[in-house]
Formats: structure tokens, C-alpha cells, sequence
């Protein structure tokens, strides 16, 4: 998702962390006795579910909140020193080719707390020596690293994305959630999966093993399928996210039917990486399913017992859309008050205003974008067909407002 540019939509860093080196026990969260429920405010940036949390009394920092990973991740390696991390020891992290991409430290014994009913000790960590993945710039604020298995393995977690709170509660303590339904879920290697049918471009129907990806941006992503083979004439050729060996290459396109039960959506934007990005899962799977879909329900993960709410919210029927500028950009600066184009897309929106890569983006209709979050951008670039949106860019010393109109490309 990042190579100096940020790949904006399709957070793939949680799918490509394959395997470590050495065993890292992972232990569990718990809330205090005298708690029967825990509730806890997130914020939703560019579709992924940030919390704050503390780590060894230090903070509080910003995690997202991430099903795909296994593993407790620090993906800000300056926090070895602010949370005095001093017994680790090096992890190597391995590509494709069984090459080691790069090294971090595996280190035990972090106390966790968020909200300060909520506890996690003894949490095992990864903490990236380097950081490969540009998270806070994708976001536009500090990001320092990724929670996942040890936060839902013990408990039951709702996650209201109406409200921005997760719920937390000891397992079997929600009721089914009325008009919904329970979802079986498979939760293996430490990551939650489910089966389900899939009508794919090519117009026939096929089953599909899925992971659940909190963590992911996308709504949908098949990886188990040639990048042209049957796939519609509206097609975008995108770079969908970062693995350990760079960017992630593919095609976005859409399928006509996919279904969570008795809940069908038409019309699903998919990601499809590239044929040659062969990934070797421990838990094989053809796919993952993403925030883009996951934020359409009201949802329950319930690990313990194999199983998920889901509960349509009022987002459940919105269309789904992608970019409608064709340009990429990223976050920069101190206070990340700078935004800046990575990539223009030949013969898109802002192909045709004139918007070069490289290019700083300094208003969007008039307003600065130091008022403004990087959702915010990506809410407007994909708002509407033929809108019109003028955007003031610097380059080259000079400063140029051009008049960029959308326009669907998938």
C-alpha cells in the first residue's frame, strides 16, 4: 500500500505477514471482574478501526484493530525505547521466495491496557525494526501498530460502527442480535474464516474460503483467480497494498453477487492481485472479505464459540463505490498537514485536470486539507458522477487550481 505513495483503498499489510522465525506465545485480554461489559471508542480513518491503548503504562497509542493478524505487531519501531522494551530478540520476516525480507524484534511481557478495564498481560509483540509499511502516513495520523488474535480470542467483541464503540464482554453474553443472524466462523491459525458462494464476472457461481479482515480496506478480494480471465470490461489495473516484498499488484473490478448468509449485495468492488503473487497461507483460503462490506453490519466476533453476528446498519444498501479521481496520495509532514499525489491512473479524472504525480494537493474546494482528514478526501473523490471539485495543487514553486470531474471508472 506503500512505497513512498500511498495505494489508497486496499490495506493488504495484514495478509502479508507470513510466517516468523521463532515461537511467540500469545496470551489473551481479560476485563475486571466486577465488569460484565467493557465499552470502548474507536475512530474509523480511511476504513480501518483505530483504538487507543496504553503499553507498559506509556501512551496511549494508536492500534488498528485487525482480525487478519495473528500476532501482536508494532510497526513504529521508535516505540523499542518509549515503552523500555529491553529483552528481545530478532524475529526474520520471510517472502514468497523463502528470501528474509526483513528482521524485527520479538519481545514478551508488554502489559496492555485499554480503557483501564480492559488488560492484557504479558502480550507478545513483533516490533518492526523498521517501518516498511508507512501506516501513519496512509492514515494521515500516528500509527503505531496492528492488534488482532489476542484481543478476540477470549472475549466477544461488538463492533458498532454506527456509534464508533466495541462492546466487550465475556463469550455468550450477547443475545442474537434481533433481525440478524449468527454466522459460523472457522478460527483457525488464530484467524477467523467462513465459506461462502460467490457469483464471479465470468457469470457462473463458485465457494469460496474467506478470512474475515477487519483490517482490510477492500470490500472484497479474490486471490485465487487469473487477473483477466473473465473479468468485465470495466476494469482498473491498481496497485492494491504492500507485501514484505513490495507493492501488490492486480486488478479492480466487480462480481454480481456475494453472499453472508441470507444477506446478498450485487455489484461488489473486488480486488484481484495478480496471478503471479503466489502466497504460500498456512490456512489456505481463496480470499478475504473487508471493511468496505464488514461496515455495512452491526457485528459480534465470538471466537470461543465459532461464530459471528451480523445485524444490517443503515449503510447496508449504500452502492459500492470506488475512486472516482484515479489518483493516489499520502500524508506527509510533521503533523501529516501536507497531502500528496503517488500516482495518476492514464486517462482518469485527474489524468485529464492535469494532476501530476509528485504534485502537493494543498484545497479542495477552497479549503485547505490541513482542516481536513484523509477520509474526508477519499469520501469526497468518490461522492458522486460528474461532480466537480477544484483542487489546488503546488508544483513547482507555483501554485494551480484545476477543476477535476469525477467519473466511475468501474
Amino acid at each position: 500500500m506503500y512505497r513512498i505513495t500511498c495505494i489508497a483503498r486496499y490495506l493488504f499489510l495484514s495478509v502479508c505477514i507470513l510466517s516468523l522465525s521463532v515461537a511467540v506465545s500469545a496470551q489473551q485480554f481479560s476485563i475486571n471482574e466486577n465488569q460484565k461489559q467493557v465499552k470502548v471508542r474507536f475512530q474509523i480513518v480511511r476504513d480501518m478501526v483505530v483504538i487507543p491503548l496504553f503499553i507498559n503504562q506509556k501512551g496511549p497509542f494508536n492500534f488498528v484493530l485487525d482480525t487478519g493478524v495473528g500476532l501482536m505487531i508494532i510497526t513504529d519501531p521508535t516505540l523499542v525505547d518509549s515503552i523500555n522494551i529491553n529483552n528481545r530478540h530478532i524475529l526474520k520476516m520471510y517472502g514468497t521466495g523463502n528470501d528474509v525480507v526483513f528482521e524485527a524484534y520479538a519481545t514478551a511481557h508488554l502489559n496492555i491496557s485499554i480503557n483501564q478495564k480492559l488488560i492484557g498481560e504479558d502480550i507478545s509483540a513483533a516490533i518492526l525494526k523498521d517501518d516498511h509499511f508507512g501506516l501513519s502516513n496512509y492514515a494521515g495520523m500516528p500509527i503505531h501498530g496492528l492488534l488482532g488474535y489476542e484481543f478476540f480470542s477470549n472475549l466477544a467483541v461488538k463492533v458498532n460502527f454506527m456509534d464508533s464503540t466495541l462492546t466487550v464482554a465475556k463469550p455468550g453474553k450477547f443475545k442474537p442480535l434481533k433481525r440478524g443472524i449468527i454466522l459460523p466462523i472457522g478460527v483457525e491459525e488464530h484467524k477467523p474464516y467462513f465459506t461462502t458462494k460467490i457469483l464471479l464476472p465470468n457469470g457462473k457461481y463458485t465457494t469460496k474460503k474467506l478470512l474475515i479482515d477487519l483490517g482490510a480496506g477492500h470490500a472484497l478480494s479474490i486471490e485465487s483467480w487469473p487477473p483477466y480471465a473473465g473479468i468485465q470490461k470495466k476494469v482498473i489495473a491498481a496497485n492494491l497494498g504492500v507485501g514484505l516484498t513490495g507493492p501488490v499488484n492486480g486488478y479492480i473490478s466487480r462480481v454480481g453477487e456475494l453472499y453472508l448468509g441470507k444477506y446478498k449485495f450485487t455489484g461488489v468492488i473486488t480486488s484481484f492481485p495478480d496471478s503471479n503473487v503466489h502466497v504460500n497461507y498456512i490456512v489456505p483460503r481463496d480470499g478475504s472479505l473487508g471493511m468496505g462490506t464488514l461496515k455495512r453490519f452491526l457485528l459480534v466476533f465470538d471466537y470461543k464459540n465459532q461464530r459471528m453476528y451480523l445485524k444490517p446498519n443503515t449503510r447496508f444498501k449504500e452502492p459500492f463505490e470506488h475512486d472516482m479521481s484515479g489518483m493516489e496520495y499520502y500524508a506527509s509532514g510533521k503533523d501529516y498537514e501536507h497531502i500528496i499525489v503517488s500516482r495518476v491512473e492514464s486517462g482518469s479524472a485527474a489524468d485529464e485536470a492535469g494532476i501530476e504525480a509528485n504534485d502537493q494537493i494543498t484545497k479542495v474546494n477552497f479549503k485547505p486539507v490541513s482542516r481536513m482528514t484523509v477520509t474526508e478526501i477519499d469520501n469526497l473523490l468518490k461522492s458522486k458522477e460528474n461532480r466537480n471539485i477544484l483542487i489546488e495543487v503546488y508544483r513547482n514553486k507555483v501554485f494551480e487550481t484545476v477543476v477535476l470531474t469525477l467519473k466511475k471508472r468501474i
